[in-house]
């Protein structure tokens, strides 16, 4: 796998998405971060992701238990039903592993909850098959900061890549002069962006104030 130079970027019609259980459970014991931010930012990466017409696979894990995918992130693919397993592993579950062979793209992008189980699990695996995997660490979250930062390391350690979900979304689009996808990503980032969305926000009104 390339790990430097251009051919290291992400590029939209070469990646896929796997999100990996955003559930209230999960959620329930996100201690690493302020579950308010992963919950945010990993909408802004699916949204990111459908702006760039990047394919994603929403999935579960025992769903009747574990609660329904939360419902900004279902909202974004009102129409895809997740995957729903009972494999903790994600890329144990031939179901998703078909999907993203089929696609025939090997820019893998993860992100879940928690990340020392259900992201590292598939991560370590999809890397043994040839993919590119990028872990998208602020969409994704652990019982503790200690068990999120260890789980980086070992997946950085097995070769992923991480990322965050800003980064990940400025790979995609690369040039500005892209500008057929500039408007769906400026608006992400005005929904999602923190101070980058109030800053272009801000651009947007100086831009548009008649000149005195």
């Amino acid at each position: 796998m390339t790990k430097t130079g251009l051919e290291a970027l992400l590029r939209p019609e070469d990646s896929i998405v796997v999100l990996i259980d955003h559930q209230p459970f999960q959620f329930a014991n996100l201690n690493s971060h302020e579950p308010t931010m992963v919950v945010n930012n990993v909408i802004g990466l699916a949204k990111s992701a459908k702006a760039f017409d990047v394919p994603v696979v929403l999935t579960t894990v025992i769903e009747d238990r574990g609660g329904y995918l939360i419902k900004g992130l279902q909202d974004v693919f009102p129409e895809q039903k997740p995957i729903d397993r009972t494999l903790i592993n994600t890329w144990q579950d031939e179901r998703v592993v078909d999907i993203v062979k089929k696609s025939g793209r090997k820019q893998l992008i993860l992100a879940g909850l928690w990340t020392e189980v259900c992201l590292a699990m598939p991560t370590i695996q999809s890397l043994a098959d040839g993919y590119d995997v990028t872990i998208v660490t602020d969409a994704s979250g652990s019982v503790s900061a200690e068990a999120h930062d260890m789980a980086i390391r070992r997946m950085t350690a097995a070769g992923a890549t991480p990322m965050t979900w800003m980064a990940v979304a400025s790979e995609w689009q690369r040039d500005w002069a892209r500008e057929a996808t500039v408007p769906a990503l400026a608006n992400v980032l005005a929904e999602h962006g923190g101070g980058s969305g109030v800053a272009f926000a801000w651009e947007s009104q100086l831009l548009n104030a008649p000149r005195g």
